[in-house]
Formats: C-alpha cells, sequence, structure tokens
C-alpha cells in the first residue's frame, strides 16, 4: 500500500540555509521509507530541493504544476510523473487527491494558502487527512499567534486547532508520519 505525503513549501530557498538541509533530508528520509511524494511540480526553491533529494534516494515523486509555470521552466521535469494542470484551482484539488497526509515547510504566499485552505477544508470535513506543520526554527510562530488570536475572538473553535500537529523538527514529523501511517487502514485491493 503506497503513502502518499503531500508537501507545501517554498519555491524559494530563503535566506537560512538550515530550511534547505530540512527540505533535502526529507527528501531522502521519504524515499528511504518508500512513502511518494507530492508537491507543486518545482524545480526551484525548498520544493527542487526536497524533490530532487526524494528523487537522488530512488523515491517516487509526483509533481503537479500548472501550464503557466511549466512555461517559466520551473518544472521538475526530471519527476517520477509530472502532471500539467491549467489553473493553480485544479492543482491543489490533485495534490488534495493524491494525499493520504498534509505537511508544510516553510514558504511565502503560496505555502501559506495552500496550508490554509487545507487545514479549512478539514474543518468543514470535506477531508480528515493529517495535516503537519513544520515549524522549523519557530518560523511558523507568528502565524501560530494568529491563530491562538482568532480563537482568543471566537473566530475559530479552540477544537479546531487540534485539527492540525505541530512539529519543530524533520525528525518529529518523521516519527509522527510514521504513527499516522501505522494507523491506516489496510487495503486489500
Amino acid at each position: 500500500m503506497s503513502f502518499t505525503i503531500c508537501i507545501y513549501c517554498g519555491s524559494r530557498t530563503g535566506n537560512d540555509p538550515s530550511y534547505t538541509d530540512a527540505a533535502r533530508l526529507l527528501g531522502s528520509v521519504l524515499a528511504d521509507h518508500g512513502w511518494r511524494l507530492v508537491y507543486g511540480g518545482g524545480s526551484i526553491g525548498l520544493m527542487g530541493t526536497l524533490a530532487h533529494s526524494a528523487l537522488a534516494h530512488s523515491g517516487e515523486v509526483i509533481g503537479i504544476i500548472p501550464q503557466a509555470l511549466l512555461d517559466r521552466e520551473v518544472g521538475l521535469v526530471e519527476c517520477s510523473q509530472l502532471i500539467v494542470t491549467q489553473t493553480l484551482r485544479q492543482r491543489k484539488a490533485l495534490m488534495e487527491e493524491y494525499a493520504d497526509a498534509f505537511m508544510a515547510l516553510p514558504g511565502g504566499f503560496g505555502t501559506l494558502e495552500e496550508l490554509i485552505e487545507t487545514l479549512t477544508l478539514r474543518q468543514l470535513g470535506y477531508h480528515n487527512k493529517p495535516i503537519i506543520l513544520v515549524n522549523l526554527n519557530s518560523y511558523y510562530d507568528p502565524l501560530l499567534a494568529l491563530f491562538d488570536h482568532a480563537v482568543a475572538h471566537g473566530y475559530v473553535l479552540v477544537e479546531h486547532t487540534r485539527l492540525y500537529h505541530v512539529v519543530t523538527s524533520i525528525e518529529e514529523a518523521i516519527a509522527l508520519l510514521e504513527t499516522i501511517h501505522d494507523q491506516q487502514p489496510v487495503s486489500y485491493s
């Protein structure tokens, strides 16, 4: 039975080299576990580092990228499978369909938007897949503070803060994924 992790992360590497190291480590560990990566299909930034690392360790990588981004020559054509969509909305829907679990590494507006939409869809009952926020070097502390602020002001129910897990390292993320994987129902198809 395949186990597919959808990972949202930056199309830039950012200013902290430890984020690139974390993406590289995560890609290799996913491959070593035999878990499939689905991601935004990019060849640059943390996305590219993550996918290149998984591929270098013989992992299966499914990239899903809109035609407009592929036209900018930022798609990773070496993916095990590269799916080209017409829109970002189609991309996100396919990523969600493939995923057994979601994870967010540091990233910009796109990463934040994907994470928030995935949380919202889970809150509304459209899926019940685990969501892991990898808070490397406290990157997501301001976002988590905003979540707490929304709870304090009555816009988010406190129980909805249990719709996601927060970890602070790749090692913690992998340990959590191992637990999630072990709890999956067995498929005989």
